[in-house]
């Protein structure tokens, strides 16, 4: 009798333990499913923008995948909060680089139209003076050689920011034309040519 009723015991606990873990396999695999449906709406931007952060995200998403598959939905319970938190971290991140992209496209326009005219007027008067006999006044020929090879520093990184454009990324197309208009700047008052 006292027999009967330690098994009944040990079954009657076996089927709580199963039943809790029945419990908890429906909630973990509604967490996955959300994680992978967050992961998949930025996943593009997120490579894009901030690929080491998103290395991270799918890191972690893949390590509470494989715990699913093994049926430890405690462990994916458990880790689920913080992996949602991450992802709606780098959603706020990648938005924040999206808004940033827009403006860059924006200030693209301008590089666009001015840089173009700016190494042109410096390849014409490079052109000029290296074809001179006698240079102007306040300019020798070191002066004209670090022009030249200021020229195609500028021509090398222009070529590298329209590009970055083409390609989509604005906003490291900015940042080269920025290098290129400071550098342009340079060859100007070096040639004693004035910015406009």
């Amino acid at each position: 009798m006292s027999i009967k009723r330690i098994m009944g015991g040990a079954l009657v606990a076996s089927l709580l333990v199963l039943a809790a873990c029945a419990g908890q396999k429906g909630p973990a695999t509604t967490a996955m499913t959300a994680a992978e449906s967050a992961l998949a709406t930025i996943k593009d931007d997120a490579a894009k923008y901030l690929p080491e952060e998103l290395k991270g995200t799918e890191g972690t998403l893949a390590s509470l995948k494989n715990s699913l598959e093994k049926g430890d939905y405690k462990a994916v319970l458990a880790g689920a909060p913080a992996l949602m938190s991450n992802l709606d971290s780098l959603k706020t991140q990648v938005g924040a680089k999206l808004e940033e992209a827009k403006a860059a496209t924006a200030e693209w326009a301008g590089y666009a139209t001015d840089l173009p005219k700016m190494v042109e007027a410096i390849q014409s008067r490079v052109t000029t003076l290296s074809s001179s006999k006698k240079l102007p006044k306040g300019l020798d020929a070191a002066a004209v050689d670090t022009a030249k090879s200021g020229l195609a520093s500028m021509q090398s990184t222009w070529a590298d920011a329209s590009a970055a454009f083409t390609g989509g990324n604005a906003i490291d197309a900015v940042a080269k034309a920025k290098a290129v208009k400071a550098k342009g700047e340079e060859v100007l008052k070096l040639l004693g040519m004035s910015a406009g």
